[in-house]
């Protein structure tokens, strides 16, 4: 087991290309395949980031079975109106992890203290490799600041590797092109990290992972490869699904899975969009002091000084 230490409450704010096996009769799961395992079902609970309504489906807990990932909310979904005040998340700093943002409906506005400053919108994915330190702020885009519509997207947090957690920090737009996607008759898949079936993503990782964004028709069954060393974990953004031994995960929950087997079967009873996610565990201490992660409580001390001593960036210039 590893240690994973929280410190007091922050005041700062590569897998199988084989096809699917898609097995029909019967009702209910895969009455012959074995997949893995159900480690436990989460409840994603309703909190604010900001001004921002959002479903935190895991926060730091539960580490040998989420890392590399260490984070997770749902925000929104949200309708914006015309010309009423952005949903924003005021300038703050990350260091140690990457920050990733991929939008479901809408667009944001991202600017950073790296002199990045842009628009992202539906399919694309934001990566901001914080590193030894940095400065970003988030909000609702000019679109639907113009148009209104719906806000609604995932923000999740890649943990660093050790040798990587004092890197250079660095931002990257991979825009919904440069993504594999999956278009069968009971199911889509958008490959934002990794490759599923053949389909792979253009985004280069430090450590391997993957991410993929799936809907499913009612009836669809599918067995998802992944490396039986890795960690998974299956997220329902909408609909139900079943999984090994008849396990029910609903809209809102997160199953955590048991390493071991190289497969993960769903089963959409009525149709269902999810999020399947993991990747190679990193088997190292994790020390967590708000948006800071790192791996002893020295390096998390060292962020703070660099932090109050403006080496991540002024938040002020960030901000406006």
């Amino acid at each position: 087991m590893k240690r994973r230490t929280f410190i007091k409450g922050s005041a700062i704010i590569g897998l199988s290309a084989s096809v699917p096996l898609l097995l029909r009769g019967g009702s209910g799961l895969f009455e012959t395949a074995t997949g893995r395992k159900v480690y436990r079902i989460l409840n994603a609970d309703k909190t604010l980031v900001g001004t921002l309504p959002v479903l935190r489906v895991f926060a730091g807990d539960h580490d040998d079975y989420i890392s590399p990932y260490v984070f997770f909310d749902e925000f929104g979904p949200v309708t914006v109106k015309a010309n009423d005040q952005p949903l924003r998340v005021n300038a703050h700093p990350h260091a140690g992890i990457i920050p990733t943002t991929y939008f479901l409906a809408g667009t944001g506005h991202h600017k950073d203290s790296l002199n990045y400053d842009f628009q992202i919108g539906k399919g694309d994915f934001m990566m901001f490799c914080s590193g030894r330190g940095a400065i970003h702020m988030e909000e609702t885009g000019k679109q639907l600041y113009e148009q209104g519509g719906l806000y609604h997207g995932f923000q999740i947090w890649l943990n660093l590797p050790a040798k990587y957690k004092f890197i250079a920090p660095a931002t990257d737009v991979h825009r919904i092109d440069q993504m594999g996607w999956i278009e069968k008759k009971d199911y889509s898949a958008r490959v934002v990290l990794g490759e599923l079936f053949g389909a792979k993503s253009s985004v280069e990782l430090l450590s391997p992972a993957f991410y993929f964004h799936i809907k499913m028709k009612a009836g669809c069954k599918l067995e998802i490869p992944v490396d039986a060393t890795h960690n998974a974990f299956a997220y329902v953004v909408s609909g139900n699904l079943e999984t090994e031994g008849r396990k029910q995960i609903n809209t809102n929950q997160v199953a955590l899975y048991e390493r071991g087997d190289n497969r993960i079967n769903l089963f959409a009873v009525n149709g269902a969009e999810i999020l399947v996610a993991g990747g190679k565990p990193l088997n190292e201490p994790v020390y967590s002091y708000g948006p800071f992660v790192m791996n002893t409580e020295e390096e998390i001390q060292r962020c703070i000084r660099d932090y109050q001593a403006g080496k991540m960036g002024n938040p002020e210039v960030v901000n406006k």
